[in-house]
């Protein structure tokens, strides 16, 4: 087995490292969810040899290293789970993507799914599928959210939870990666680490990561019944939560923009187009009013806002956990 800087907590007793595809699945302090996440990989419709890399980017709690342990010493699938000790987003992602790398030579597909996410069965043959048929570059595929929350069913419209495309077929760029497939090729042409560790508290590294695949010039796909559900809790329903979601996408879009403006000029003009947006996004909230909720309406308000803020250095960070300790 290759050796790992990163400290290996558990690995299935048999490990191919011939495999050609592996799904990798960061993991933060949700074990209930990824226990969810495992089962409907163990349940994969293909005949495609395939293993699974998991990091948890807990160093101290690692409520993930149980759930992991148990599918893998029961041979649900081929794979490992290994520690990520400096905590974010990005280094998570980072870590598992780099493993998987690392220890599956022979592997040519990397898929990603996140802990709070669910597979439908179909989902891994249809992304593969999908990469070799087109030759694409990077593949996506739609998150659609699960509400814990019947009545909030109707949000399914919101930015925050609705997929970027309806159809199957060429696209320009995707931005998320909670359903996503790249090719070994894909992080030969990026500099290293393939997710900038500035987004690593804010989130936004794999919008950051997509638009320099597309500026490299990158094929990429969309399957759309390449299904992935995303449990919501209740806390994420509420306007404040939609509210601060809109906030971090507008500081994402601001800090996205701004690392990709070389020269003074660029730069001015990005932050002279964000302030435009402002007074426009005002416009936008009153024309979406006339169909939509306000929770809805206010979301281009909120971006807006965002970038804004951003711009002047006041943003969130959610990924940067408040205690790390049990």
């Amino acid at each position: 087995m290759p050796h790992f800087s990163r400290e290996l907590a558990a690995t299935s007793r048999s490990l191919d490292l011939s495999v050609g595809t592996v799904v990798c699945i960061p993991c933060f302090r949700r074990p209930q969810h990824l226990r969810l996440t495992l089962d409907s990989l163990a349940n994969q419709r293909t005949h495609r040899r395939f293993a699974v890399v998991i990091v948890e980017n807990d160093a101290s709690r690692r409520e993930s290293v149980p759930v992991a342990r148990e599918f893998l010493e029961a041979g649900r699938f081929p794979g490992l789970c290994v520690i990520e000790p400096r905590q974010g987003n990005c280094q998570a992602i980072n870590a598992a993507f780099e493993t998987a790398l690392a220890t599956f030579s022979a592997a040519t597909s990397f898929l990603m799914i996140d802990d709070d996410e669910i597979a439908s069965p179909d989902w891994l043959e249809l992304m593969v599928r999908a990469s070799e048929t087109t030759c694409a570059n990077l593949v996506g595929g739609p998150v659609l959210p699960k509400f814990d929350d019947d009545m909030k069913r109707g949000l399914c419209r919101h930015p925050a939870f609705r997929p970027a495309y309806d159809r199957s077929g060429p696209v320009p760029v995707i931005y998320g990666c909670g359903n996503c497939l790249l090719t070994r090729p894909v992080f030969a042409m990026l500099a290293k680490p393939a997710f900038d560790l500035r987004f690593n508290f804010l989130g936004g590294g794999d919008t950051d990561f997509f638009m320099r695949c597309y500026r490299a010039g990158m094929k990429f796909h969309w399957v759309a019944e390449a299904v992935i559900t995303e449990t919501v809790p209740r806390s994420r329903t509420n306007l404040g939560w939609l509210a601060l979601r809109g906030l971090r996408i507008g500081a994402i879009n601001y800090h996205v923009q701004f690392k990709a403006a070389p020269t003074m000029r660029s730069r001015v003009m990005v932050l002279a187009k964000l302030l435009a947006r402002l007074p426009l996004s005002l416009f936008r909230a009153a024309r979406l009013l006339l169909t939509e909720e306000a929770v809805i309406a206010l979301h281009p308000m909120t971006v807006a806002a965002g970038s804004v803020l951003a711009a002047v250095g006041i943003e969130l960070q959610p990924y940067k956990a408040s205690k790390i300790g049990p």
